[in-house]
């Protein structure tokens, strides 16, 4: 296949909340252009905007009408072949892409068009009432930001459902990045044949020889749906644990943690790849439904290191699917779950490197998604949008 024009647009969030979100594009953004295709990054980022004046005000308007800034202008003076959108919320409208006639992909990070908290989780629950109908819960809840009124123009956005969201209806094909994320989507009215399943991928990692050492590893922010402070409260005082992340709940992790867990705070990427390898094995507690196959799973794999998760979020399936860790309920004995698979975890960290080359390394995803590009460049019309 040729080189191809491709147009990425994101929305970055703040800096201060790091997430795979904004990591994942930049990632992919450098995947295609060493694959030999152009790449433009439309990008509009909440560090900077967020210092303008009535900036909040804005970005409602923005989000409950659907109108406001645009990439157009970017979008037409680039030319690209393919339009790939990773994020609008909250600093780009919706409208626009009415407007653009080329071939249109978006990745569903998250679930936000079914949930104004974007996670289908409330009161340390699965949460799934605005998707199955009652559309004003969300707001009754105040599910975003805990705030009624800050949730007030998610809840006007999604009053519809999430088939008559125009990025939604409009894209050629939505990449969902987990099974899960497809089943939910589908289930609430979105076309299957539209939903092309093509999980991301991280960089590969240096030095995954590093003999295991005797401490777990938690990476996530603190925050309840990732479940850390739950975690910390049943953590066995002589196991060893490494929590890496901040967040909302520190104080309180803190103070639940035994003195057997040590809190490093948020890492740079480098720097946590560079440790991931020493570790027994990443331990993952997130309650709620995640929109994609973590990409702190994929980062362990790459370190060839085994994976503990918890029912309830889309790590277990994975976990299961491909042989890579243990996956137990929250009701279960945590000192003798950990004790077996600190006995079988050594010898699963060259599967899980196998697995992550199969599955989540970069040439992988640069020849699916090449792939989808090039079906929709070359297809005589898109899919039926009702």
């Amino acid at each position: 296949m040729k080189p191809l024009r491709i147009a990425l647009v994101h929305s970055f969030y703040r800096s201060s909340a790091p997430g795979g979100e904004n990591e994942a594009p930049l990632d992919q953004a450098e995947a295609l252009r060493r694959a030999g295709h152009e790449v433009r990054m439309v990008a509009a980022h909440t560090d900077e905007l967020q210092r303008q004046p009535l900036y909040a005000m804005r970005c409602a308007v923005t989000v409950a009408g659907g109108r406001g800034r645009s990439p157009l202008s970017d979008l037409r003076a680039f030319a690209p072949d393919v339009v790939h959108v990773h994020n609008l919320f909250p600093n780009f409208g919706r409208a626009w892409v009415t407007d653009w006639h080329g071939p249109l992909v978006a990745t569903l990070h998250n679930f936000r068009p079914l949930c104004a908290a974007a996670t289908l989780y409330r009161d340390g629950a699965v949460c799934t009432r605005c998707p199955d109908g009652d559309r004003w819960a969300g707001l009754r809840a105040g599910c975003y930001r805990g705030s009624r009124l800050a949730t007030l123009p998610l809840a006007w956005a999604g009053r519809r459902g999430p088939t008559a969201d125009p990025l939604l209806r409009r894209a050629d094909r939505l990449v969902v990045l987990s099974g899960l994320s497809r089943a939910t989507y589908a289930a609430a009215g979105v076309d299957e044949r539209r939903l092309a399943l093509i999980p991301n991928f991280v960089p590969g990692v240096n030095g995954t020889d590093a003999e295991p050492g005797e401490r777990w590893v938690y990476v996530g922010r603190l925050t309840t749906e990732k479940g850390i402070l739950e975690l910390l409260r049943r953590w066995p005082a002589d196991e060893l644990l490494d929590v890496i992340g901040n967040g909302p709940l520190e104080e309180a992790c803190r103070a639940a943690a035994p003195r057997s867990v040590r809190f490093h705070g948020a890492l740079e990427r480098t720097e946590l790849r560079r440790r991931l390898p020493g570790y027994r094995g990443l331990v993952f507690s997130s309650r709620c439904y995640e929109g994609a196959v973590p990409l702190v799973y994929i980062e362990a794999l790459a370190a060839g290191l085994p994976v503990l998760t918890f029912e309830g979020s889309a790590a277990p399936g994975a976990v299961r699917g491909e042989g890579t860790g243990t996956v137990t309920a929250w009701d279960d004995p945590l000192n003798q779950v950990l004790r077996e698979a600190a006995s079988r975890f050594p010898g699963l960290r060259d599967h899980c490197r196998r697995v992550y080359e199969e599955a989540y390394s970069e040439q992988i995803w640069t020849t699916r998604v090449v792939q989808l590009y090039g079906e929709l460049c070359g297809a005589p019309k898109a899919l039926d949008r009702a």
